[in-house]
């Protein structure tokens, strides 16, 4: 954990309320997100137990299975799922903006620009906790490849027309949700842990209601108190004030409420299968509907108060203002929201189970640029977060002394003016090290240099660094020779070079990540790597086929 992150978690405990990590919005929060908190039962993780979701906060939609373990009924619950998310998301599918992307050209292989669509906005999903995320992961990878009745009419147990579309949707976002940075699927605890410190540790943080006591805690309470009491607190029937509906239950709840409840569900629906005439069948109809009521009132119950905490976490995040480089995030969000749409729109077969290796190490070196570009982006938009990197050695806020300029030497000399700076930090800034500054949206590069190589060309300057003129008590000189961004003249553009009592902040990561090696085609994997993927339907081969016989397998 960063120094500065461990100081933010002290003053909490000290003050008994969460401090600030961050002063701007990191991640983008749609307008109209929608909301889903799931519920399932114990001891099944892909047997769902019920949800609320939905777009308006204050007319959720209620959705139960009133026995998870009857197929029909989870196949029914994930049918009305489908209704309420699959015409959301085909709401942003449908509005369209072009844009210009580059791509390989199949002729000559040259890089060229191309004008096609995008999508003007992109879905986003938002779950309570990290657990939900999961959740939607397991259930696009269930549902992804269901055979319907039109598909498979002969399947046992086809699968309502929309369920595996949902299932594609829904590991097309939990996919996407690996990606740091991406907002197309976010948990509400993750959301309110990056932009607050808790007195807790980071496990505790993942429930939501404690999250939410500790940042704003009731009047005339404190966080720990308010967080203790959301997450032990219960009535009289021993039921916790606060279900964390994780999306696991209590198992109070299970025990006392759910458990008797299913039990008399399914007497009422047995009784009523065995009716042996229609005034019965009418009475046991009732009773079986009343017993299905109290189901929902019960998943309700447990679900509301979730519901609500979300939308307590979105007011809490509006209140920020967006940082600089979410715009430029969230337009990834929607090239891949773009992407995958057309290759629905295509008829490209699901998601396969397993990706192949080349597939493998684009997503792996995708999630590392990623997280190495969002590391730096947060740094540079949240002078908060670039706070916790100077104290690290990773940057450092410097005052310009003295501007001297000076020429390579070659044919047509180009400026390369070296900078005297005094700073406080303690930046691991050995020479020869490259150091960047944000200059109109873009970085700027600068070397470390020694004194010694000052000294060669200018005595005069390497004598009053060597003496340390200029700087205090806890002070630091470095001089820093700009490398770039200053235009093709010999004179440097005018706003490119610092001037002298400037402050600027400096940072010894780079700004922006550089792509890797290009990688094979999927048909061309090496055999050290699996080899070609076997087409669909392929019969196994030599490398999948068991063992031959031998008289050595035979006693």
């Amino acid at each position: 954990m960063p120094l500065i992150s461990t100081l933010a978690r002290l003053e909490a405990v000290r003050t008994g309320r969460a401090q600030p990590a961050a002063t701007v919005l990191h991640r983008h929060l749609s307008a109209r997100p929608l909301v889903l908190v799931p519920l399932t039962t114990a001891g099944e993780a892909g047997a769902p137990l019920g949800a609320l979701v939905g777009t308006d906060r204050d007319a959720p939609r209620l959705l139960v299975v009133p026995q998870p373990a009857d197929r029909e009924l989870r196949f029914t619950f994930l049918a009305r799922l489908a209704s309420v998310v699959l015409p959301y998301i085909e709401e942003y599918a449908a509005q369209v903006e072009p844009a210009e992307r580059t791509e390989a050209d199949p002729e000559t292989g040259k890089r060229v620009k191309v004008v096609t669509e995008l999508c003007a906005d992109a879905p986003q999903l938002v779950v309570p906790g990290r657990a939900g995320i999961e959740l939607v992961r397991l259930l696009g990878r269930a549902n992804r490849f269901r055979r319907t009745a039109e598909e498979d009419p002969e399947g046992p147990y086809p699968a309502p027309e929309q369920v595996p579309l949902l299932g594609r949707w829904f590991t097309h976002l939990g996919e996407r949700a690996r990606v740091p940075g991406s907002s197309l699927l976010v948990a509400m605890t993750d959301l309110l842990a990056r932009h607050w410190a808790t007195g807790q540790s980071a496990l505790e943080d993942q429930h939501l209601g404690a999250l939410l006591a500790w940042i704003d805690p009731p009047a005339g309470d404190d966080g720990d108190r308010a967080a203790r009491h959301a997450e032990l607190a219960r009535d009289e029937e021993g039921q916790l004030l606060c279900p964390p509906a994780g999306p696991a239950t209590d198992p109070a709840f299970d025990n006392k409420l759910l458990a008797p409840a299913v039990e008399r569900y399914d007497r009422a629906r047995r009784a009523l299968a065995d009716a042996q005439d229609g005034e019965s069948a009418d009475r046991l109809l009732a009773a079986t509907t009343a017993a299905e009521r109290e189901l929902r009132a019960l998943v309700e119950s447990r679900t509301r108060p979730t519901w609500d905490a979300v939308w307590r976490g979105i007011d809490l995040l509006r209140e920020l203002p967006e940082g600089a480089h979410v715009t430029d995030r969230w337009t990834r969000d929607r090239w891949s929201f773009t992407a995958h749409r057309d290759r629905l729109a295509a008829g490209e077969p699901p998601q396969p189970r397993r990706d192949d290796a080349v597939t493998a190490a684009q997503k792996l070196a995708t999630r590392e640029r990623e997280q190495a570009r969002l590391d730096a982006q947060e740094a540079l938009d949240d002078p908060l977060v670039m706070a916790g990197r100077r104290l690290a050695g990773e940057a450092f806020a410097a005052e310009v002394l003295d501007v001297r300029m000076t020429y390579t030497e070659s044919k047509r000399p180009s400026p390369r003016p070296v900078l005297t700076v005094r700073t406080e930090d303690a930046p691991h800034a050995a020479p020869g090290t490259k150091v960047y500054r944000e200059l109109d949206g873009r970085p700027q590069s600068a070397e470390v240099l020694a004194p010694e190589e000052v000294a060669e060309a200018d005595p005069e300057a390497g004598a009053e660094l060597a003496a340390g003129d200029g700087a205090g008590p806890g002070e630091r000189l470095l001089l820093l020779r700009v490398l770039d961004r200053m235009g093709r003249g010999r004179e440097p553009e005018e706003g490119s070079v610092p001037e002298k009592g400037d402050r600027i902040c400096w940072t010894l990561f780079e700004h922006d990540q550089r792509g890797g090696p290009k990688l094979p085609d999927p048909e061309e994997t090496p055999w050290t790597h699996g080899g070609p993927p076997e087409p669909p339907g392929a019969l196994p081969g030599p490398a999948t086929a068991p063992d031959p016989v031998t008289p050595e397998d035979l006693l």
